[in-house]
């Protein structure tokens, strides 16, 4: 089992910056992927970024591509997501994602924190 909780959602002015953390437990962190999703009200959830879990590559979706940064710090069981240049289409609640199953690419996430609210204002 792995757990896996959010942090550092809130409300930001259009143009801002915010920086999410997830931390993890319950199995090593350094073997698995992790990614972040979002879902905006009414919309399906969708990828935003991942990360492999010797941070070597990252990939993100064409919406935040130069915008957002992901990292992770094995030490600490957490990866991060780095939102700059933020605008209300950036509203929703994100997810961090586990991929316990796979190093890398094609990821598929099994275990999913709670998710924290991102709200931005124009």
């Amino acid at each position: 089992q792995v757990q896996l909780v959010e942090s550092g959602g809130g409300l930001v002015q259009a143009g801002g910056s915010l920086r999410l953390s997830c931390a993890a437990s319950g199995r090593t962190f350094s073997n698995y992927a992790m990614g972040w999703f979002r879902q905006a009200p009414g919309k399906e959830r969708k990828f935003v970024a991942a990360i492999n879990r010797s941070a070597s590559n990252t990939y993100y979706a064409d919406s935040v591509k130069g915008r957002f940064t992901i990292s992770r710090d094995n030490a600490k069981n957490t990866v991060y997501l780095q939102m700059s240049s933020l605008n209300p289409e950036d509203t929703a609640v994100y997810y961090c994602a586990a991929d316990t199953i796979n190093a890398d690419r094609p990821f598929e996430f099994d275990y999913w924190g709670q998710g924290t609210q991102v709200t931005v204002s124009s």
